[in-house]
């Protein structure tokens, strides 16, 4: 079996199992879509992979999926350098999303931390501080791995291979704004509308 072979084959081996998390993408996607449109706001933390899977749900928020509509708060923990390195040699990595979870979360807020592994230290880090501070925790990762567990709810990848997880946290990301999307008008009757603002 060649390479593409054998990815492609873990990968489906993964997709019928992976239909059970159908039910858990539709409500954090409608339960977002609430918070959200209400003002509240999205943090989403991950490390290397998921650090960019991260940044890409924060920008399907802040930007859009499919549909025009309002800007969304959601802030990925991980592009900001300054911050990550500063927080870093001052404090440690574990604490690099902690510490900004601290700094940017409100008490109902949600921090959604992605990892295949399930082990980070930073990421495990951050969703105590989440919790201290009243926000309510999500996480995506593999089938194993503590992560899972210390949040508050878990979408847990059917697969052992790091690439097929990512792959299906692509998925799950959008999906999760697709099911955003669907709700928003009637949670804010106006999302679609933009405002011109004369300068």
């Amino acid at each position: 079996m060649d390479l593409l072979d054998k990815h492609l084959s873990a990968l489906a081996a993964a997709i019928e199992p992976f239909r059970a998390q159908g039910d858990r993408l539709a409500r954090w996607g409608a339960d977002l879509a609430w918070h959200l449109g209400q003002g509240g706001r999205l943090l989403v933390a991950g490390n290397g992979g998921s650090a960019a899977e991260a940044q890409h749900l924060a920008a399907e928020l802040v930007g859009r999926l499919r549909e025009e509509r309002r800007p969304l708060s959601a802030i990925a923990l991980t592009p900001d350098s300054s911050a990550v390195t500063a927080i870093g040699n001052d404090y440690g990595f574990d604490e690099i999303f902690a510490r900004q979870v601290r700094a940017h979360g409100r008490p109902g807020d949600v921090l959604i931390t992605l990892s295949t592994s399930g082990r980070s230290p930073n990421l495990l880090a951050a969703v105590r501080a989440a919790k201290e501070c009243g926000l309510r925790t999500w996480a995506m990762t593999g089938l194993d791995g503590p992560l899972a567990d210390a949040a508050d709810e878990a979408l847990r990848c059917p697969s052992r291979d790091s690439q097929v997880v990512q792959e299906l946290h692509l998925v799950a990301v959008h999906l999760m704004c697709e099911y955003l999307d669907k709700t928003l008008p009637s949670v804010a009757p106006f999302a679609g509308l933009q405002v011109e603002v004369a300068v």
